[in-house]
């Protein structure tokens, strides 16, 4: 049996990922820098945990001893509004990769999966509302985001480097905005699906008229339902491509009419007030699959309608239930 360490498996990410591999019978080997009782998903019964700094890269050889796989998942990170104001806190993330590499070669690791993101995009080529999707070249010439965007670029490059220089096999998925239940919706840190269902499932219950946008409404994105994401990374994972891979939807989408699904899901609906001062991010970004295709014979499919119904509604019940302080922490 193949051992599996997970890393941010406290997160919403890596919860489902430890709850699907633990599923498929893997031992699993979870770790957060979160106590315990903030993870998202509680695996304490079924697989052996870690709260554990990986910073310090002695943490690091002590949760890679003896394992096959890892899945680095574990970042400072947020929605637009958290790596937009935390820039120095969303870059020291560098370490966590640095030290895990470091440590997965020391301990014989076998396969080692980092998970990047959209945003180590050239911003000049996101800015108008209906971008065309973004192909894994697009990242260079450089210009990333700032602060988040860099720390994921650079930990790319890394992970080649590891691989050339030391046989490290490494995979490295571009993660586009991914969603769901069991994840943060309120706090500072949640994305943009899961604050606008919050927003409006609030609206809902209190009977408010409005809701707060940042932007104008008119940015557009692809969002990738949870599912999809963890189906994606296994695939990914168990291909033989190294180089980075676009994992998301390629089905574009504006604020805008994000929310205009989410009140049809909900049955209400709001005017809303934008906030034009607020972080928005880029002005469009979409993934461009054609190489996932290419190399899996397979892209994320479900629509965002379906995810958002299913996102929406676990967001509501935990509204309702006046149960949200784990998630804001």
């Amino acid at each position: 049996m193949k051992k599996v360490l997970i890393t941010g498996a406290g997160g919403f990410i890596g919860g489902h990922l430890a709850a699907r591999l633990l599923k498929e019978n893997y031992k699993v080997i979870c770790c957060d820098i979160k106590p315990l009782k903030y993870w998202f998903q509680n695996f304490k019964k079924t697989t052996k945990f870690h709260s554990l700094d990986l910073n310090d890269y002695s943490n690091c050889i002590k949760v890679t001893k003896k394992v096959d796989y890892v899945f680095n998942l574990a970042c400072n990170m947020g929605g637009m509004g958290f790596i937009e104001n935390n820039k120095a806190a969303c870059m020291t993330s560098v370490l966590i990769n640095t030290n895990l590499l470091n440590a997965s070669r020391v301990n014989g690791v076998k396969k080692f999966l980092f998970s990047s993101s959209a945003c180590v995009y050239n911003s000049q080529k996101q800015k108008i509302s209906n971008n065309p999707g973004l192909k894994e070249e697009d990242a260079y010439p450089a210009d990333p985001e700032d602060g988040y965007g860099w720390e994921k670029l650079f930990s790319e490059r890394m992970c080649r480097h590891f691989q050339e220089d030391y046989g490290l096999k490494v995979r490295v998925v571009r993660l586009h905005n991914v969603y769901g239940p069991l994840g943060t919706f309120s706090g500072g840190r949640e994305k943009a699906p899961a604050a606008l269902c919050r927003k409006i499932a609030e609206a809902k219950l209190k009977k408010k008229k409005d809701i707060e946008v940042w932007g104008d409404g008119k940015q557009t994105r692809s969002f990738m339902f949870i599912d999809d994401c963890i189906n994606g990374i296994l695939k990914i994972f168990s291909s033989t491509y190294s180089d980075p891979v676009n994992l998301g939807s390629s089905e574009r989408v504006s604020i805008n009419k994000m929310i205009k699904i989410i009140e049809k899901i909900s049955g209400y609906n709001v005017k809303k007030k934008y906030l034009l001062d607020k972080p928005k991010g880029v002005r469009g970004r979409s993934s461009d699959n054609k190489l996932i295709n290419k190399i899996l014979k397979w892209e994320p499919n479900i629509k965002l309608k379906t995810g958002l119904e299913v996102t929406y509604n676990w967001i509501y019940k935990e509204i309702s239930k006046k149960n949200i302080t784990k998630y804001q922490k």
